[in-house]
């Protein structure tokens, strides 16, 4: 079958530099470029950098021009949706050490405006001497200082807290030894904290030959995702004019602070998880969505999503609500395939970000515990006892002594404080067990 090519040159400009070229940024935000192009009028290119030099990656994405079909598929609003959409934005990849003359060459065009990333969360640092992604940036920056252009806006994708922030601090270290470029970067360029959420699986393997007949060519950059999109972006409102991301029907927030959002996704998405996987897969679950349509357990995540967590987060109530809804869609999605035990990992250090916190407010809001966020350490309790489990050598330490419930819940280096100290929280744990 004929490879999928360009039959037209691409026509817009190369607005954005993107460093990284994996599955998430290309189902995410090239996909949203795509859309913004289609019906926003942004009329604007991408060029991908490899963050790192070596392997394939450039060379199938510039065998197929840049182009590819992202693939949506899942549950949106109690219904099925399997929806595919051409990408032709994309220009290319330029890998950053072969091909650094022209990614020196695009940071001088003078339509350049954005930079986006995702080069993982260790991406964005700063190491004396090394060329880290924060390094790739100044120097793209001396070049536009050089050819003196206007500054850019970061977008960085990366999960870090306040990634934008951490971005402009790396790059502003690399430029210690040019304070007039530093100065240009203080002064003209633009760094955005965001937060990104949608769940991209990558190549349908299973399927791609059937996608291939439907299409009518050979995609090797096929990539699925599910149908929730969210980003979240803290910058100037100038910017929803320059992105006009307000016209696509995508959900997109320009807002003064990310707090409220990602709390939201910690609690709701993160928290569902880790408080019920472990006991679906003790009582013989394999998949997130077999354990929703379980009766026992598609109840329990009902309780903890719609009675648990919803009172402790500080948003609209109807935002709120179909922000849950949401998340009991995309754990019903029968793609994703998501195995309980992958999201098992490490569960010590995950409950306590993402389930003592609810559990906490809980108590302070209403004088009593969760039922069900209560009932979630039994399961960490039971699982870690009777099952193998992959976390960190300290915790593998800790339960191979066989602790007692009152040891386990006073361990401070894990919970970050002495959890008998909640009132009825210890005997309630022991009933929980006992009922497992």
């Amino acid at each position: 079958m004929e490879l999928l090519k360009r039959s037209t040159a691409l026509s817009h400009p190369v607005k954005i530099l993107q460093f990284g070229e994996g599955n998430f940024l290309r189902a995410f935000f090239d996909w949203m470029v795509q859309r913004m192009n289609r019906v926003a009028g942004f009329a604007g290119a991408v060029q991908i950098v490899k963050p790192r030099s070596g392997g394939e990656a450039c060379k199938r994405i510039n065998d197929q021009d840049g182009l590819y079909h992202v693939v949506q598929r899942g549950v949106s609003q109690g219904k099925p949706v399997e929806e595919c959409q051409l990408v032709e934005c994309v220009k290319g990849c330029l890998d950053p050490v072969a091909d650094w003359d022209a990614v020196l060459e695009t940071a001088r065009l003078p339509e350049l405006r954005f930079v986006v990333s995702n080069t993982t969360e260790a991406g964005i640092e700063y190491r004396p001497g090394a060329d880290t992604f924060p390094a790739k940036v100044a120097r793209v920056l001396e070049a536009r200082f050089e050819a003196k252009l206007p500054g850019l806006v970061f977008l960085p994708c990366e999960l870090n807290e306040n990634n934008g922030d951490k971005l402009r601090e790396c790059v502003l270290k690399y430029l210690e030894d040019t304070p007039q470029v530093a100065e240009y970067v203080s002064r003209e360029c633009v760094f955005c904290n965001t937060l990104v959420d949608r769940i991209v699986s990558g190549y349908p393997q299973k399927d791609s030959e059937r996608y291939c007949r439907q299409l009518g060519v050979e995609d090797r950059l096929l990539v699925c995702c599910e149908p929730f999109f969210f980003l979240a972006i803290q910058g100037p409102q100038w910017l929803a004019q320059e992105l006009p991301f307000e016209k696509t029907g995508l959900d997109v927030r320009l807002v003064e602070d990310l707090a409220p959002y990602r709390t939201r996704k910690v609690r709701f998405l993160n928290g569902a998880h880790t408080s019920s996987v472990l006991g679906a897969h003790l009582a013989g679950l394999t998949f997130v969505d077999e354990m929703v349509r379980d009766e026992k357990f598609g109840a329990f995540l009902r309780q903890v999503l719609f009675e648990e967590v919803m009172p402790t987060v500080q948003l609209p109530e109807e935002e709120k609500r179909a922000f849950a809804q949401a998340v009991l869609e995309r754990f019903a999605n029968p793609f994703a395939e998501h195995r309980l035990l992958s999201i098992a990992l490490n569960s010590v250090a995950k409950w306590r970000v993402r389930v003592l916190p609810t559990l906490l407010d809980y108590v302070a809001l209403f004088g009593k515990l969760p039922p069900c966020l209560t009932k979630s350490m039994a399961y960490l309790i039971d699982f870690y006892r009777t099952c193998q489990f992959q976390d960190t050598p300290q915790v593998a330490e800790f339960f191979a002594t066989s602790p007692t419930v009152e040891a386990i819940l006073e361990n401070a280096d894990f919970w970050g404080m002495d959890l008998n100290g909640i009132p009825g929280f210890t005997q309630a744990v022991k009933e929980g067990l006992e009922r497992s």
